[in-house]
């Protein structure tokens, strides 16, 4: 039973004793803070609001300041995955996209190419790996590490299937994926930094113009990217 009078026993007199018993334990509820969030965590969160905030500045047009907030999500991210308990891939995902994003990726895919040196074994590393072997150039490893990515997951299939075709120079099959993947973006009622953003196919589509194969699919969700 708690000594809550809320949920016990009526209290007692109101004598200056039983005020004085009492106050102790009104000092520690007092003091009972809530726990902090891990590092790691709160490394993540703060990633993924700069990186909302990035996306909208390329959304209206302000791509300087995009460029700025995508870096900056990306240090994020990288040090969340420093901060992070083993195989959190998803943070080298997000470190290496924000990086691309940003206009380079080049740190960033080297940081990844060091980080999976001895390969990728469940499609979130194999995707880190393989965006990152698109951006050093390295297309046989991005076809490798593509087909790593392939599950019952669509969405991972659609992106590997991206991945797979601009590392084989293929346009036509690149396009069909990367309007799979906007389409898919349209249809989603949540998105994860909150912002209606297709992030995924616009580090495609910035992959894909530094090869000549960029299809430019029209959408709400997709900036005019420079």
């Amino acid at each position: 039973m708690s000594d809550d009078p809320v949920d016990g026993p009526a209290p007692g007199p109101r004598t200056a004793a039983g005020r004085r018993a009492r106050l102790p334990r009104e000092r520690e509820r007092a003091t009972v803070q809530p726990m902090a969030e891990p590092e790691h965590r709160a490394l993540l969160l703060e990633a993924i609001g700069i990186e909302a905030a990035a996306q909208q500045a390329l959304l209206r047009g302000d791509a300087a300041v995009a460029r700025a907030r995508f870096q900056a999500a990306a240090d994020r991210y990288r040090a969340s995955w420093e901060a992070a308990p083993p195989r959190s891939f998803g943070r080298l995902v997000g470190m290496v996209k924000a990086g691309v994003l940003a206009g380079h990726g080049g740190e960033e895919a080297a940081y990844v190419r060091r980080a999976l040196e001895e390969g990728c074994d469940s499609p979130p590393s194999c995707y880190a790996l393989a965006i990152a072997a698109l951006v050093q150039g390295d297309d046989d490893a991005a076809r490798e590490a593509a087909a790593g990515m392939r599950t019952e997951d669509p969405a991972f299939a659609r992106t590997a299937a991206a991945i797979d075709a601009l590392a084989r120079g293929d346009g036509d099959g690149y396009a069909a994926a990367v309007h799979g993947i906007v389409a898919d973006f349209e249809s989603r009622e949540n998105h994860l930094t909150g912002v209606a953003f297709a992030d995924t196919a616009v580090m495609l589509e910035r992959l894909a113009a530094a090869r000549d194969l960029a299809a430019k699919p029209a959408s709400s969700l997709m900036p005019v990217l420079g």
